[in-house]
């Protein structure tokens, strides 16, 4: 059995985990997990990653979960060319420190906008103004602490940190927030590392979510599996 990679490219982390992939030359069988009918709460799929998240890998008789814990094993067992997960121990520090802050920070406050279509509840303005702040407070720590002046964040060439930053930050863009707005830099960052990626691939992963006003018309937040997954997401984004 070959390796295959249960994946919804809504998801920010399915996207980077695609495009490491796909980059690489790594074959694998895509297989679709579709969060917005519940498919993550699927008996088979709780055989693969009985956490009913998404990305999962299947390799063989091998499944994991965890985005980042994900790219590692392909990046080690594929050998991957060395700027995606530098062998230089510092090099390679710097992107793990950016992957350990990241998820609780930019993926964070990059999600909690997505509530209110999601719940179908109105959420104050005052809540809103605060997660579109909290997410600008994290986009200025990246800017300032992770990639200071340097091209990418783990020095001249691009690695997964950028990777996981850059599917983070255009997140928001299929609801309409460009969060890089009046940030010529970071603009500047992103369009270099769209270039790393492969516009066409780039494109390719991201096609869907730029497709997500059209979708969120056609969801029902009074469905079951929506309720359950607002539930969750609630919890989570407070």
């Amino acid at each position: 059995m070959g390796l295959e990679l249960y994946l919804d490219l809504h998801s920010q982390p399915c996207r980077a985990v695609y495009i490491f992939a796909k980059k690489n030359n790594i074959v694998f069988e895509f297989k679709q997990v579709n969060l917005f009918t519940g498919q993550q709460y699927s008996e088979d799929f709780g055989k693969v990653n009985p956490l009913r998240l998404v990305p999962a890998l299947k390799d063989g008789d091998f499944t994991m979960g965890e985005s980042v814990a994900i790219l590692k094993y392909l990046a080690c067992k594929y050998k991957t060319p060395d700027p995606w997960y530098p062998a230089d121990l510092q090099r390679r520090a710097r992107v793990d420190e950016y992957l350990a802050w990241q998820h609780m920070t930019i993926r964070y406050q990059g999600c909690r906008g997505l509530l209110p279509v999601l719940t179908g509840q109105i959420v104050p303005k005052d809540r809103m103004d605060e997660a579109v702040q909290d997410l600008q407070t994290a986009i200025q720590i990246f800017e300032d602490t992770f990639l200071q002046d340097r091209p990418y964040t783990a020095g001249q060439e691009v690695s997964l940190a950028d990777l996981f930053a850059l599917v983070d930050l255009v997140q928001p863009v299929g609801t309409g927030l460009d969060p890089l707005e009046g940030r010529p830099k970071l603009m500047e960052w992103r369009e270099r590392v769209t270039r790393a990626v492969g516009k066409g691939l780039f494109h390719e992963a991201h096609e869907k979510l730029m497709k997500e006003k059209e979708l969120f018309k056609l969801i029902d937040p009074k469905s079951p599996r929506m309720q359950q997954l607002a539930k969750n997401l609630q919890k989570v984004y407070k």
